[in-house]
């Protein structure tokens, strides 16, 4: 959309491109911890959107909402990484399930099922069930964080957040991580390969993912979050 003199109308097109904000908010929310407010991703989405119509140039060749989308999640990331999102006690949960997987997956040849990871970390399953819950938030997208890199390491989203010209996505295009991830997520249980199929091949939100499972949006969080612990320790294998 364009004025009379030619120039993007800014107004026309925040207001055309805010579904696209709130869209990006509830699927990034999805990977993360409930002390995270949607509002509040939105927001700032929508700084990011701003940000996106001063510096877009046409002649570059990259259709607007493709350079607005990089834009609006690099500002999201942004106030993620500068709110510490996450915190210490959650990244070591998240790590202690991740080895307890791979301990299981060494014994027992397969992917084990969430009452023998339960039983691994010496939990039941509710308790292991709610804690998965509590350690969402892990982007597929951030591969090199599931890459063989040392337990003290920072995590790809602590490195790479703070630069919003980072395109995540450039890191699908190294074909031999593309081919190693797809070949991990095979080897999930096929309930989990459809979770992790619903959520970033037909691109659909934990609300919709539940109608179509017939269970509970939290259940659907605790399940994406237990299929990315497998990925993480499957890649970290190799």
């Amino acid at each position: 959309m364009y004025t009379a003199k030619g120039q993007l109308d800014r107004n026309a097109l925040i207001k055309q491109y805010q579904p696209l904000v709130r869209r990006l908010a509830h699927h990034m929310m999805a990977k993360l911890p409930p002390s995270v407010e949607v509002d509040d991703l939105i927001q700032v989405g929508l700084i990011g959107l701003s940000e996106a119509l001063t510096r877009y140039e046409a002649s570059q060749g990259v259709p607007f909402e493709t350079f607005a989308t990089q834009r609006i999640r690099g500002a999201m990331l942004d106030e993620l990484r500068e709110n510490d999102w996450m915190s210490r006690g959650s990244r070591k949960s998240q790590k202690d399930i991740e080895v307890a997987m791979r301990r299981l997956e060494h014994k027992l040849g397969r992917s084990p099922a969430e009452s023998e990871i339960a039983a691994e970390l010496v939990m039941s399953l509710p308790d292991y069930q709610s804690l998965l819950g509590k350690v969402r938030g892990t982007q597929l997208v951030y591969l090199e964080d599931m890459t063989g890199r040392s337990e003290d390491d920072d995590t790809f989203l602590d490195r790479h957040v703070a630069d919003t010209d980072a395109d995540p996505l450039n890191m699908l295009r190294d074909q031999r991580l593309r081919e190693s991830l797809v070949t991990a997520i095979k080897t999930l249980p096929e309930r989990e390969q459809y979770i992790m199929s619903m959520y970033y091949e037909q691109d659909m939100n934990p609300k919709e993912i539940a109608a179509v499972l017939d269970v509970t949006e939290s259940r659907v969080c605790q399940l994406h979050s237990q299929s990315i612990a497998r990925l993480r320790a499957k890649m970290r294998a190799h």
